[in-house]
């Protein structure tokens, strides 16, 4: 536990000139006395580290000093190099850089480790497009992920409905969703998602953008998916299920809309069934998800849908006797 913790300490001070006692044991999760003592083991065992006394001081590597990769236990390098995505990667147009980053990697480490690429790759493979989805690699993709990884404004060409708009864009990132390619970008001051397939034509401009360092690209892209997620759902139907419909109800429908209808829902009546209002995206929309439940769903309202369903039960059942 410690060894590993006195490792983490070198390498947290070989990626910045200076720490203080309390952002290593931030870092470390352990108290300033114990980062002290750390220090002075480090010190006792060779390694360079010297503390800068008074308020603005800290821990820093004198020297030049740098550690070899050789503190990673074999855990450690199968995870490392299952965090590629070498699907990604080549899509994007990085397969050389990659493939370069890996074998040096691989050439820093202990003889005993240098298998971690090969094990991992046999155990994890990352699919990302649903079944029955052929994906496509936008022709753009590499282009636009030049901008992102070089901060360069783009001047884009974007389908939407049926005709084209021209955008000055500031690429902050990419998403891969479901096999399908974003770019989340600010324009003007608005950040904005778009669909890289959608790209009719990406220019790189000669300008580098400031980035916002306070951008963090995971949270932006978990909002703005629940918004369009919940931006979709511009109906409401009334249903009423038995227990076992109402326990299937989140695995067919929006989960997050079907666990609150049920939370708002009142108590079962006699029969033990629940009424709620489920927000969905169409008439059509919720038939398809709905038929499925048989006789464990009553559609009371809409009448067109509830009447919908009435002649599909019908024709069923007569094609069944």
């Amino acid at each position: 536990m410690r060894a590993a913790r006195l490792i983490k300490m070198v390498l947290l001070l070989q990626a910045r000139p200076s720490m203080t006692g309390a952002e290593l044991a931030q870092e470390l999760e352990v108290s300033e006395r114990t980062v002290t003592r750390d220090a002075l083991a480090l010190s006792e065992a060779g390694v360079p580290v010297y503390a800068d006394r008074g308020r603005s001081g800290g821990y820093r590597l004198v020297g030049g000093y740098r550690t070899r990769l050789t503190g990673l236990a074999r855990g450690e390098a199968e995870a490392l190099f299952l965090s590629g995505l070498p699907n990604a990667l080549r899509e994007m147009g990085l397969e050389d850089a990659g493939s370069a980053a890996r074998l040096k990697v691989s050439a820093a480490l202990l003889p005993s480790l240098r298998g971690a690429s090969d094990s991992a790759a046999r155990r994890f493979h990352l699919d990302a497009p649903g079944w029955y989805q052929e994906p496509e690699t936008p022709e753009l993709l590499p282009t636009v992920a030049e901008a992102v990884w070089d901060d360069r404004a783009v001047l884009a060409r974007y389908r939407r409905q049926d005709a084209e708009v021209e955008r000055e864009l500031a690429p902050y990132g990419l998403v891969l969703k479901a096999g399908v390619w974003y770019l989340c970008a600010r324009v003007d001051t608005a950040f904005r998602v778009y669909r890289i397939d959608r790209f009719t034509e990406v220019t790189l401009t000669r300008e580098r953008f400031e980035r916002d360092e306070s951008f963090d690209l995971p949270a932006f892209w978990e909002e703005r998916a629940a918004q369009f997620a919940r931006s979709i759902l511009r109906t409401e139907v009334v249903l009423r299920l038995s227990p076992d419909g109402l326990r299937r109800l989140p695995y067919l429908t929006d989960r997050a809309s079907a666990q609150e209808a049920a939370e708002a829902a009142g108590p079962p009546d006699e029969d033990g069934w629940t009424t709620l209002t489920l927000p969905v995206e169409s008439a059509d929309v919720a038939f398809a998800q709905l038929f499925g439940f048989g006789p464990d769903l009553e559609v009371l309202e809409p009448a067109e849908l509830r009447a919908r369903f009435a002649d599909s039960a019908d024709r069923t059942a007569r094609l069944y006797r």
